[in-house]
Formats: structure tokens, sequence, C-alpha cells
């Protein structure tokens, strides 16, 4: 069992910056990031597999959105710059123990095994 442990959000006005934290108590093979703003359904963000470092991201957060990871500390992080209203959300970290990496495959839900409790992120001035 992995336990995965948000941090980072926050309020902060628009064109401001984040970065989100997510600790994982044990290795995994990757981690992605997903949000659910209210009232819609939660959706992917951004992922990486780790052995590689290869990321993924989803088309609408290319440019502003960084995923990241720190092997050694079991730490991935998600960089959010140029913030917009629309990025206001709760944000999800998932882990994925195993298997095979595609943008296909880490922007489906159920390609994770473990997921963390959320992080508001507010963009409003």
């Amino acid at each position: 069992q992995v336990q995965l442990v948000e941090s980072g959000g926050g309020l902060v006005q628009p064109g401001g910056s984040l970065r989100l934290s997510c600790a994982a108590s044990g290795r995994t093979a990757g981690m992605g990031w997903f949000r659910q703003a209210p009232g819609n359904e939660r959706e992917f963000v951004a992922g990486q597999k780790w052995s590689t470092g290869s990321t993924y991201y989803a088309d609408s957060v290319k440019g502003r959105f960084t995923i990241s990871r720190d092997n050694a500390e079991n730490t991935q992080y998600l960089q959010i710059n140029n913030l917009k209203p629309e990025d206001t959300a709760v944000y999800y970290c998932a882990a994925r123990r195993s298997g095979r990496f595609s943008y296909y495959i880490v922007s489906s839900e159920g390609a994770y095994d473990y997921w963390g409790q959320g992080t508001q992120v507010t963009v409003s001035s």
C-alpha cells in the first residue's frame, strides 16, 4: 500500500504560480495529476513515468504546467504558472504501481492504484 500526501494548494491571483507536491510512502512506476472543478468530472492534467522521466500533458495545460519528480524523495511535483480562474479545482495526485505508460494509459483514472486526498487550488483576484 502506498500513501500519497499532497500539499502546496492555496489561493492565488490570476497570473500567479504554485507548486504542488505529492509525497509517496513508497516507490511507484509513475504518477499523475488530475483535477476536478465544481460541477465537473475529474480530468487528467499531467503524468510522468519515473524510470525514464517521460512526461504526458493534457493539451489544455501544455506550456503552463510542468510535472517533475524527485526519485530519492519519492515526491512528484506539479508546477503551475500563469494561473487562470479556470484552473480553480481540487488537484489530486495518483500513483501507478507498474505497467506500460502512454498518454492513453496515464490519462485514464483506471490506470492508477493509489490516490491522494486532494489539494484545493483557487485562482481569484
